[in-house]
Order: C-alpha cells, then sequence, then structure tokens
C-alpha cells in the first residue's frame, strides 16, 4: 500500500528594503529572495514552492518596517494570495523583513493566521500560532521582534547623530541645500550663479528700494532661474534675502509635515476600525 502522497506548500515570498536599513545592512532584495529561495528547497516533509514573489520598497525609495500593513502594497498581495486560495502562506527572509516595530509583526501574524494563512522565515522556520499550552512560543517570538525594533531604533539614531555631528563641523547633513548652495561628493559647496542672483536680488532691494513682490515679478521677467527652476514668489524673495525667513520657513514645514503625519494615523486608524 502506497503512502499518501504530501501536497507541496505554496508559499509566496516577501521582500522589503527601507532606506535606513539598506545603508547600514546592504541586506537588498536580491539577497534576500536568495535565502528565502535556499531555505525552500532544502525542505522536503513538506517539499515548498514559491509560487509568487512581492516586494516593499526598492533601490531608490524604501518602505518602512513600521508602516501597517495597509500601506505596504506587496505584503497585501501576499495576503489576497492567501485569501484567494492560490498559496498556503508566507515566507520572508527574516521576521525583520515583516516588520521592524513588535506591533506591527503581530498585527501582521494575526492578520495571516486569521485568514488561515502560515508564515515561515528563513531563519527560522514556520512561527506557530499562539497556543495557551505554550505561552513560551509566543514570548520567545516577541523577543525577537523586540530586539528588531531595538536595532531599528540603534539605526536610526547612528544615522541622526552622524547626520548632526556633520552639520556641527560644517558638512552637508541633509536635506535641501539652501540657495546659493549645491551638493558635490556629499559636501556642500558653493553655487557662483544662484549667489550672483542674490546679490542682483540686494541691489534691487537696497539701491532701488523693490520689495518683495517687485523683486519676484522682475526675477521672472529676467527670466532668473529659482532653486528648482519654478516662478519665484514674494516668499521665495523672502526665504533667499533672509535667513531668519528661511528658518521661520522651515520650522513651518516641519510642523505641517508633523501635522500631515499625525491626520495620516487618526485616518488609518479610522480604516482599521470600521473593518473590525
Amino acid at each position: 500500500m502506497t503512502e499518501p502522497r504530501i501536497p507541496t506548500l505554496r508559499l509566496v515570498l516577501a521582500r522589503r528594503v527601507s532606506t535606513a536599513g539598506q545603508a547600514v545592512d546592504g541586506y537588498g532584495l536580491d539577497a534576500q529572495e536568495a535565502d528565502g529561495r535556499k531555505w525552500a528547497r532544502l525542505q522536503t516533509t513538506p517539499s515548498v514552492r514559491i509560487v509568487h514573489v512581492v516586494t516593499d520598497g526598492d533601490s531608490k525609495a524604501g518602505k518602512s518596517g513600521t508602516t501597517l500593513i495597509d500601506e505596504r502594497p506587496g505584503l497585501m498581495e501576499a495576503l489576497q494570495w492567501i485569501a484567494d486560495g492560490r498559496a498556503d502562506g508566507i515566507l520572508a527572509p527574516n521576521l525583520d523583513r515583516l516588520a521592524r516595530e513588535l506591533t506591527v509583526q503581530e498585527a501582521v501574524l494575526s492578520y495571516v493566521w486569521a485568514i488561515g494563512g502560515r508564515v515561515f522565515t528563513a531563519d527560522h522556520g514556520e512561527h506557530l500560532e499562539d497556543d495557551a499550552s505554550d505561552p513560551m512560543r509566543t514570548a520567545m517570538r516577541q523577543m525577537r521582534g523586540v530586539f528588531h525594533q531595538l536595532d531599528r531604533g540603534l539605526i536610526i539614531k547612528r544615522l541622526t547623530e552622524g547626520r548632526a555631528a556633520k552639520g556641527a563641523r560644517g558638512g552637508y547633513a541633509y536635506g535641501s541645500p539652501r540657495f546659493g548652495q549645491r551638493a558635490v561628493d556629499k559636501e556642500l559647496t558653493v553655487d557662483e550663479r544662484e549667489n550672483a542672483i542674490v546679490e542682483l536680488m540686494e541691489r534691487w532691494r537696497d539701491e532701488e528700494g523693490l520689495g518683495l513682490r517687485a523683486i519676484a515679478a522682475r526675477a521672472n521677467a529676467e527670466g532668473l532661474p529659482s532653486k528648482r527652476g519654478g516662478r519665484w514668489h514674494p516668499t521665495t524673495v523672502a526665504r533667499v534675502l533672509s535667513p531668519a525667513a528661511r528658518e521661520k520657513a522651515r520650522q513651518q514645514a516641519a510642523k505641517a509635515r508633523a501635522e500631515r503625519k499625525e491626520q495620516q494615523r487618526r485616518e488609518r486608524a479610522a480604516r482599521l476600525l470600521a473593518q473590525r
């Protein structure tokens, strides 16, 4: 009597890169896929077949591991394959590629299990669903998540401190160079053409008594290029001519970004609550 054939396990391979992570650990998409496929080839009971590959982030624009599920198109695609019955589960190189924040990690795992899927990582194997009779299983998995989150925090801390130290030394740390400067090989240098425009505007202001609106109109009429090639506006002229105005504009932009981020958080929370 022949033994029943064990069906092949169909998995979606999930890859992710983030700007900060790739800059430090260099664990790119190709390396992640190679590790996932190597693990799959070694499995025999049951055998594993990678039926699809999804990606969050690319070499130019990474995708943070702290991003919620519905903001990661690759992960959402993998979940759809499982929900549709085209795959039995998800495979990632490690839990860090699924999420670098513990709460996000646990949300991803819970979602996969809720739709009847299984979760595997190449460095561990299967991550089994929580079992009340084995609390140590959950604790060890969550402990790995805590250290992934700590690692991400340390990466951000090193990058932030490095930029701050470079800026304190007068180097180009981050952000767009101000008008009159440009970045060359990651160092700030003088942009002679832009500085000539600043000097011309200063003469219009000091010698001809022109106001900001008049300077902007004249600069546009004479075809003087702005930093990004657009038209000059009074606020743009004010930033160029006044360091205080530039700093105020920077603070306003930072405040606006923080407000947008908070609004996005509220909208995501509302969407998730509505789905419950």
